[in-house]
């Protein structure tokens, strides 16, 4: 293996950085390989007809062709032809210190089941009618981003989704669902469309290799483990064999979303691989990854290895792959698993890149400021973590664990209360919470609302119903009949509303979704991960809480200005009375319906008392029912707040 510091020394990039295309590149006219293997002595390419070794014809003759690359500048083979090699699959023979590796091509965009064959296509062959004139919905006024997994999200008989769609692409795409098929109650997109999200997050949908994708659909992973970062996961598809229809039914995916008026964002995993024998370390070996100076791996992100996204390369493959998949795919934003792990430089340069090619604000980037453990970045790297927010470019955000565990408790201690189960009140922290932690000092600290992701809670850790009961019930039975949890959960919603910022949920949380208590579900069965679409239905009025919400909210300009000065809508933060606040905010721009609003938080047992500001308040939302702003119910000099509820006024 080549020495790290070889890689890290300036003579290494002067000779070896390069700037170009890589990968395989189909059109009628021929085919050609590129690929950067500076280490390498020899690079042999291998054709196959199939994607496995398990489909290979029986014959006298193996079914493969051998083609040499020739070495060029920069560290780049090439191999070309006139031939169209489309639909054929290919690996590459590396050879680097006399050891020959085998490997499937790090810049593949398509490949054969499992991802070990990449595949030579011509990607023009795989949009599905009407992609070529796909276009996004346009940005409104407020982000409301709904997490799904592809799986969970349709697996469930209830559902209604057609048997063979059932966890796939296309189920998703499937409209008319509903209940069991009972033609009431919608389920899967329709869904989505009542809700009043704007946003869908796909959990992984990049080619991962904790699932065996010849193996039975009821393997269930949460998918962090990149094996190929440009190819869609074939467990998705309705046939993971033929390289070009997961291509093709993921696009139709996007498609479908956008055309009902969704954005759609891409959760994205660059910080470590599914293994360190991967495609990358087998191309170059030692270069793509982080090691301490033992020669031990890195473990940041607590997967095994690191990923050394500092480098020069490792960062162009880094872009080269979003700027890929923004192009290709359409999609529309990207959400960044451990960005405490890559460099504050790159992520610039993402956006930077996207705001070039599609228009200033036009792709979404916002992620996870923070690692599992310590990482063996290079000496003077700075890293988008929490301590580093502010020297991010202003439009990428990230998610705020501060106001997340402000209304529920500290995620890392299991008995921890927030402000809806039984935790104190602090004054600064709450003030933080509500402007979106825009020019706030402290562990998170932004310059803008815009950056800041406002949760309660997402596909890791808890639930928010399960963490809620976890404190609030000894048996710790997680039934949704619980009408303490039930109070604490639409007051969360409400406390979530109130903030600044822009808002995210867990498919399922707006009807107390559960995984049973389990913590972290990453590789539980599908039968704990799965969207209940009973239990959705079972827990409508809490649905249609956050409904209300969210159709609330939308009205708001106070809270869905996202600009740097968007706390001078926030007129005043104090506790009237114990454990009930009060947030004042005015409508600086008199666009809003309501010039100004308030909202009353108890969060005591006992209900609540208080003195209004002068004139006729109008009701918009109480404990029970968000849609009051659509009837005409009025408060004058007092108003009383029911016990572990939210009211919210405006005039």
């Amino acid at each position: 293996m080549t020495q790290n510091n070889d890689f890290n020394s300036l003579e290494f990039r002067k000779k070896y950085d390069y700037t170009g295309p890589l990968g395989c590149f189909c059109t009628p006219e021929g085919t050609r390989f590129r690929v950067w293997a500076p280490t390498a002595q020899s690079v042999v390419l291998n054709l196959f007809s199939c994607g496995s070794d398990a489909e290979m014809p029986h014959t006298d003759q193996a079914d493969t062709r051998q083609e040499v690359l020739t070495p060029g500048s920069h560290g780049v083979w090439s191999y070309e032809t006139a031939e169209n090699l489309g639909n054929t699959y290919y690996t590459y023979d590396i050879t680097v210190d006399g050891i020959t590796r085998n490997t499937a091509d790090p810049y593949a965009v398509a490949c054969g089941v499992n991802g070990t064959r990449s595949m030579v296509i011509d990607l023009a062959d795989t949009n599905p009618e009407g992609f070529n004139v796909d276009q996004a919905p346009a940005h409104t006024d407020e982000n409301i981003i709904y997490e799904i997994h592809i799986k969970d999200f349709t697996w469930d008989r209830s559902s209604g989704v057609s048997d063979d769609k059932r966890g796939k692409y296309l189920g998703l795409c499937e409209a008319g669902t509903t209940l069991n098929g009972d033609g009431i109650h919608p389920t899967g997109l329709d869904y989505l469309k009542q809700l009043g999200v704007t946003h869908i997050q796909l959990m992984p949908v990049f080619d991962y290799g904790s699932v065996d994708e010849t193996g039975s659909d009821n393997q269930f992973n949460w998918g962090y483990d990149p094996m190929n970062y440009n190819v869609p996961e074939g467990s998705y598809s309705s046939d993971p064999y033929h390289g070009e229809v997961r291509i093709r039914e993921l696009k139709q995916l996007i498609m479908t979303l956008h055309e009902n008026g969704f954005r759609v964002i891409m959760d994205v995993v660059y910080n470590h691989t599914y293994s360190l024998d991967s495609f990358l370390n087998r191309t170059v070996p030692g270069y793509y990854y982080r090691f301490w100076e033992d020669k031990t791996p890195s473990n940041g992100s607590g997967c095994g290895n690191d990923i050394a996204s500092e480098r020069s390369m490792c960062a162009k493959y880094i872009l080269d792959s979003v700027l890929y998949w923004a192009r290709e795919y359409h999609f529309d934003g990207f959400r960044f698993d451990l960005m405490g792990l890559l460099p504050v430089h790159l992520m610039n340069a993402i956006q930077d890149a996207l705001d070039r090619e599609f228009g200033k604000g036009e792709k979404q980037i916002y992620g996870e400021p923070w690692r599992a453990y310590d990482t063996a970045a290079l000496p003077g790297t700075i890293l988008a973590d929490k301590m580093n927010l502010k020297l991010l470019h202003p439009a990428i955000g990230a998610f705020c664990d501060t106001t997340r565990d402000t209304v529920k408790g500290n995620l890392l201690q299991e008995n921890a209360r927030g402000l809806v189960n039984g935790g104190s009140y602090n004054q600064q922290i709450f003030q933080g919470c509500v402007c979106g932690w825009a020019q706030k000092s402290g562990e998170y600290s932004v310059n803008a609302p815009s950056q800041t992701i406002d949760y309660l809670s997402c596909h890791d850790d808890w639930t928010l119903w399960d963490r809620l009961i976890n404190t609030l019930d000894e048996d710790r039975a997680y039934v949704s009949s619980h009408a303490e949890a039930m109070r604490a959960n639409r007051l969360a919603a409400a406390l979530l509303i109130g903030c600044q910022g822009n808002l995210f949920i867990l498919s399922g949380e707006e009807a107390a979704r559960t995984k049973e208590g389990i913590k972290n579900s990453y590789s539980s069965s599908i039968q704990i991960n799965r969207v209940d679409w009973k239990r959705i239905w079972e827990n409508k009025s809490l649905m249609n809480y956050y409904q209300g919400l969210f159709a609330l909210r939308k009205k708001m300009p106070v809270l869905c200005d996202k600009s740097s000065d968007a706390s001078k809508h926030i007129k005043s933060v104090c506790q009237k009375k114990e454990d009930c606040v009060v947030v004042e905010m005015e409508d600086q721009t008199a666009t809003g319906m309501w010039k100004k609003v308030l909202f009353l938080y108890n969060l005591s047992k006992t209900s609540q008392t208080v003195d209004l500001p002068s004139g006729e308040w109008q009701c918009l939302a109480d404990g029970s029912d968000s849609f009051l702003w659509k009837k005409r119910v009025y408060r004058k000099t007092i108003c009383t707040i029911e016990p572990m509820t939210a009211t919210i006024l405006g005039r």
